[in-house]
């Protein structure tokens, strides 16, 4: 199938051939918000920028997560806070978890919810760093809307919170387990033990901004293909992410077998790699504000793209 009739086809289908072809799991973490917000929503002088910009995200957030399981995910985890935003202040993590405790009492975070029967849970070391401080109390807002989407089996939604460096962790959950079953747990019972429920490794990754992939622990194998938006994440649209799709389901498949590759084939490739000798994708450039830009940095050869 060519990219041009992927993209034209109905939403049911491509969720048919991604349910029947794969990806099982797929990460997006909603990056570059701030961004967005301010250049979509410029606030006049009576406006309150938090209320205004939480509603915003958590519209957003419906949005951009509703997308990828109308498309055929059924498995996405959400890398969505961690240590480098509380470096940001108390105030900004006072803003965060008001937003939370919103988004999880909204009408439309409910509908949606029940919409594309989704099971929400949260991954991470969040217990350990939320519970000293005055913004406990998410904890069990957190546990009651586990427990609520519970019964929820077509969908499942993984936020991923203070998931950073899960070693000592992991190292805990098996220390334990190993008390309590006399053996070492294996790698399946790991994943569920710091899940909550088995996740099968990650088959793509959608970032935005400098080239990282972060917050996926034991589910990663360096298998998983790695996609980077130019734009903020709020900015992903239907055709982005069909793009996105036909490449993981149908261009990066399949090693060509050397011995069959015909000399035209490899005329062309030689073509390309001279073309872009000491090219390298993921460098960048700041400018005003200090924001990094990606470079473009790839030369198409004569004839290369009909």
């Amino acid at each position: 199938m060519d990219l041009n009739t992927f993209l034209n086809l109905s939403t049911p289908e491509v969720a048919g051939l991604v349910q029947t072809k794969g990806p099982k799991v797929g990460a997006l973490p909603i990056n570059g918000t701030r961004r967005w917000f301010l250049l979509e929503h410029p606030l006049g002088e009576d406006n309150d920028f938090e209320s205004v910009y939480l509603e915003a995200m958590i519209a957003r957030y419906i949005r951009v997560y509703g997308l990828l399981f109308a498309h055929g995910l059924q498995t996405v985890l959400a890398p969505a806070f961690g240590p480098d935003l509380m470096e940001r202040g108390e105030e900004y993590t006072q803003m965060a978890m008001v937003g939370w405790v919103q988004m999880i009492n909204h009408p439309d975070f409910i509908d949606f919810c029940n919409q594309y029967q989704v099971s929400v849970r949260f991954y991470g070391d969040y217990r350990k760093v939320l519970a000293p401080t005055p913004h406990a109390h998410v904890l069990a807002l957190f546990d009651d809307l586990t427990a609520w989407t519970a019964a929820h089996t077509q969908c499942r939604l993984f936020f991923g919170l203070f998931a950073h460096d899960a070693t000592e962790t992991v190292a805990e959950l098996a220390v334990r387990y190993h008390a309590e079953h006399g053996e070492v747990p294996n790698k399946r019972t790991l994943v569920e033990l710091y899940y909550g429920d088995y996740v099968d490794p990650v088959d793509f990754f959608i970032g935005f901004d400098r080239f990282s992939a972060f917050d996926m622990p034991l589910v990663t194998t360096g298998s998983e293909d790695l996609y980077f938006t130019v734009c903020p994440t709020p900015y992903l649209n239907a055709q982005q992410l069909r793009t996105i799709l036909y490449d993981h389901l149908y261009t990066r498949r399949d090693e060509p077998d050397y011995a069959e590759v015909m000399p035209e084939d490899w005329a062309l490739m030689r073509d390309f790699y001279q073309a872009n000798q000491g090219k390298t994708q993921g460098i960048g450039i700041k400018r005003g504000g200090g924001f990094w830009y990606p470079l473009p940095q790839v030369n198409m050869p004569d004839g290369f793209i009909p």
